[in-house]
């Protein structure tokens, strides 16, 4: 999440939606991955989904401490919520989030948003390819 390189490169092949596990042990950590996804569903113009895992494991090494907060965000602009945040969870309570997506509000974004970040990219300037490892997937 916190390398933008791989999601503009789904994005670039139509992803609509973007699911990230993940396990952080501290709040700081945690609003690093939130930041970063919120970040990514703006700037690639869809859904992103982070879940996360919290509760106490003490019998497993390194796994004693977590914390998270799972929510669904979506691109920023006037079909969106304002905050683009579409569900969360309460932070640290095991609980399941449920949320609409329409796929529908992406494709009008995609040509007529208030800013298309995705249209409006400068490929004369750079240009983001993929490893040729990365095609194996």
């Amino acid at each position: 999440m916190e390398f933008p390189e791989l999601s503009r490169l789904l994005a670039s092949q139509k992803m609509d939606i973007l699911f990230v596990p993940f396990w952080t042990d501290t709040k700081n950590a945690y609003l690093r991955v939130r930041h970063c996804a919120q970040a990514r569903a703006i700037e690639n113009e869809c859904y992103v989904a982070i879940a996360g895992s919290i509760g106490n494991l003490p019998s497993v090494d390194n796994l004693d401490i977590q914390y998270a907060q799972s929510a669904v965000f979506s691109p920023s602009d006037f079909t969106f919520p304002q905050d683009a945040i579409m569900a969360e969870t309460t932070a640290n309570t095991e609980m399941i989030i449920f949320s609409d997506l329409d796929l529908d509000k992406l494709r009008v974004l995609r040509n007529e948003g208030a800013v298309t970040n995705m249209k409006d990219r400068r490929e004369d300037l750079y240009m983001l390819r993929p490893h040729r490892d990365f095609l194996k997937i």
